[in-house]
């Protein structure tokens, strides 16, 4: 299997379980934190390819609680995609890229048969 990409945030403990998880396993991986590294319009679309931004959107969130009545009103993808793009943190966690397949969030069983 080919290199994965986990994209999340450093001090995530969902993030942390994630890379640990990999890290025992010996499945190569990169590391992409949103708040260091950034995230663009085009890596998100290309989630959004890939699966429901419903999905990728994190309404349980910190952030989202955080946002203005204006902002969590009428959300579709396009206002998801902006709303991610100031707000990172919105981005459920971690978003998993391998062989150009998704996997969001970490569920230990998940990833066992993801990488089986």
């Amino acid at each position: 299997m080919s290199n994965s990409v986990i994209y999340g945030i450093k001090n995530c403990d969902t993030v942390r379980k994630a890379r640990k998880w990999l890290e025992a396993e010996n499945q190569p991986f990169t590391f992409h934190d949103f708040r260091e590294d950034g995230i663009t319009a085009d890596i998100i679309n290309q989630w959004f390819e890939l699966t429901d931004w419903e999905l990728l959107f994190n309404k349980r969130s910190t952030s989202f609680r955080n946002l203005t009545d204006d902002q969590k009103a009428d959300i579709d993808q396009k206002k998801a995609l902006e709303l991610m793009l100031e707000f990172p943190t919105l981005i459920k966690r971690p978003v998993l890229i391998t062989n150009n397949k998704i996997l969001i969030g970490f569920k230990a069983a998940d990833y066992q048969a993801w990488f089986n």
